[in-house]
């Protein structure tokens, strides 16, 4: 782990978690099977609904460091919502290598000569984002500090 930190520091891991993001809300309105793309599907539009609070994420994550603030309950509530997102993120990804797997039953069918390159670089961005996403829950621990709330009202002076 310390050698992936050595490589992908926190900022250059928000960086690149926001252009994973990025890329990946274009491409889930992507048909890897037609070579379209598709903007009147509701379905399309659940990872870049979810990704917002992937991105409130980074965002309060940022300014917590760079004020070199405590975490609080809103941050706390932001990751516990990424956890349960991040369950949408690993079927994303075994949805797509399933895509990728049913090659083979289409052999007889004109298939888009962009469905493997496409859907293998689709779907290495979904494991870039879940590793992305993991190695942020460690930065945020490492360098903004556990959620202990139980302590944090005994170092205010109420009387100052």
């Amino acid at each position: 782990m310390n050698f992936i930190k050595g490589i992908l520091p926190w900022k250059r891991t928000l960086f690149i978690s926001i252009v994973v993001l990025l890329l990946l809300n274009i491409s889930s309105f992507y048909g890897l099977y037609t070579n379209k793309f598709y903007f009147f599907k509701i379905d399309n539009y659940i990872f870049p609904i979810l990704t917002i609070v992937h991105f409130i994420f980074l965002y309060v994550m940022w300014f917590k460091i760079k004020e070199d603030e405590l975490s609080d309950p809103p941050m706390r509530n932001l990751e516990y919502s990424l956890y349960i997102i991040l369950f949408v993120y690993l079927y994303k990804s075994f949805d797509n290598l399933f895509i990728l797997i049913s090659y083979g039953e289409f052999e007889n069918h004109l298939l888009p000569s962009t469905f493997l390159p496409l859907g293998i670089l689709i779907f290495t961005l979904h494991l870039l984002l879940i590793g992305l996403t993991l190695l942020a829950f460690s930065y945020r621990k490492e360098v903004v500090g556990n959620y202990l709330f139980d302590d944090m009202n005994q170092h205010v002076d109420s009387w100052k």
